[in-house]
């Protein structure tokens, strides 16, 4: 017991800075935990203001934010201990290098990451078609694109993958047009299925006057002349109309006396 007494009196200055330490250190974090919260709100809603209420982004920004504050905390706390932080740095951006190195894949992901967050072809909330994989947008990381579909699936994508993709934003114009063909009989008049189409556009309100809706012959085929129209409306309408007319086409076209053809094939017997 008196050892012990004389081991903490001989080394009490060392004992105190190192309970000071301590409690500078337990101080260090607990201002980096409240900064990170200050300062990944404000940069969230300036940077979501400032990119015309672009989430991805501003959410993206928020994080990397927060990270920063963590890093000099940290930083703070093995400078209190008498770590040598300049070699800590060298001794880090060495192993970043090598880590570099072995995970290129994994950095193209990121350099895709942010050159999809600049540029910005799709953002969260759009439907998308990327490289043939469709869904709305759920949210961009720096590695990865996820999608949500129509019947519930979830799709992640590495960036590099989607930037070097077809990407079809369905979302970021306002409008889009309907396209709708349909096949009348070669013995129908093509005048009543075009008038037929003109009377269906009529009664939905919905369809925009401009550009103005289009009414053609859009191919001779095998068993059918293929009429079709093209109408116009807004963007997140389109597949409430869609539906819609192709209900209607077929009711509108039986009562204008025309017929729809089954693909038919014509067999000649010969004797010989």
């Amino acid at each position: 017991m008196e050892y012990l007494l004389q081991l903490l009196k001989d080394n009490q200055d060392v004992l105190f800075d190192v309970i000071q330490n301590t409690a500078l250190a337990v101080l260090v974090i607990i201002t980096a935990i409240t900064l990170s919260k200050i300062l990944k709100s404000s940069v969230y809603k300036g940077v979501y203001r400032i990119s015309k209420q672009d989430d991805v982004i501003s959410d993206l920004l928020a994080r990397l934010s927060g990270y920063v504050v963590y890093l000099i905390g940290t930083v703070i706390i093995l400078d209190l201990f008498g770590v040598n932080t300049t070699s800590l740095v060298a001794l880090v951006g060495a192993a970043g290098l090598a880590i570099g190195l072995a995970l290129k894949d994994t950095l193209s992901n990121v350099a895709a990451g942010v050159m999809l967050l600049f540029l910005k072809p799709f953002k969260k909330k759009e439907y998308v078609d990327i490289g043939g994989t469709t869904g709305t947008v759920t949210g961009l990381s720096l590695f990865v694109t996820n999608l949500m579909t129509p019947d519930g699936v979830c799709i992640t994508i590495p960036n590099s993958s989607v930037w070097s993709s077809t990407i079809k934003n369905y979302s970021r114009n306002p409008q889009r047009r309907i396209d709708i063909t349909i096949g009348i009989d070669y013995s129908d008049s093509i005048d009543t299925g075009l008038s037929a189409l003109r009377e269906l556009i009529d009664e939905e309100n919905r369809i925009l006057h401009s550009p103005e809706p289009q009414f053609l012959v859009h191919t001779l085929a095998d068993s059918s002349v293929n009429i079709q129209l093209r109408a116009w409306c807004q963007t997140p309408e389109y597949w409430d109309i869609y539906w819609s007319l192709q209900k209607a086409i077929k009711a509108k076209i039986e009562d204008k006396g025309l017929s729809i053809p089954f693909p038919q094939r014509t067999l000649h017997i010969q004797n010989s």
